[in-house]
């Protein structure tokens, strides 16, 4: 019985790594992995920047108000003014303020969203900020 083993493992001990079949196996399972999964994540992602792009000029939107409550108009109206209402907001936020308007724009990777106010509608999907975007 001791020798059948001793048989046996000598006979794998010669048969040691991987055929250039099962690589190529292995390689095009990886292939078509990869396939599926990026167009899924590059989709995820896109979204993600969309959704956040908005959300941060949502977010904006209350501290732009206040700062028409404190001085009666827009005009003057800074990303650090903002701040100063509301320590929370996007660094990369772009702010315009003039009179009885203004417009709030942030960009996430290419995605722009953009909020013309007051009394308008958060536009997202734009090619700029408030100083280039039209929509």
């Amino acid at each position: 019985m001791l020798a059948k083993l001793q048989e046996r493992r000598q006979a794998l001990g010669n048969e040691s790594g991987f055929t250039l079949i099962e690589l190529l196996v292995v390689l095009i399972i990886i292939g078509i992995l990869l396939a599926i999964a990026v167009p899924s994540y590059l989709g995820f992602k896109d979204r993600a920047e969309i959704k956040g792009s908005a959300a941060n000029v949502r977010s904006a939107i209350p501290a732009a108000e206040a700062y028409y409550s404190d001085n009666g108009n827009y005009t003057g109206m800074t990303l650090s003014a903002l701040q100063g209402v509301d320590a929370g907001i996007s660094p990369t936020l772009v702010v315009f303020g003039a009179g009885q308007n203004f417009c709030l724009s942030d960009h996430q990777g290419t995605h722009y969203a953009k909020y013309v106010g007051p009394g308008g509608q958060v536009l997202t999907n734009l090619s700029g900020n408030c100083a280039t975007a039209t929509g």
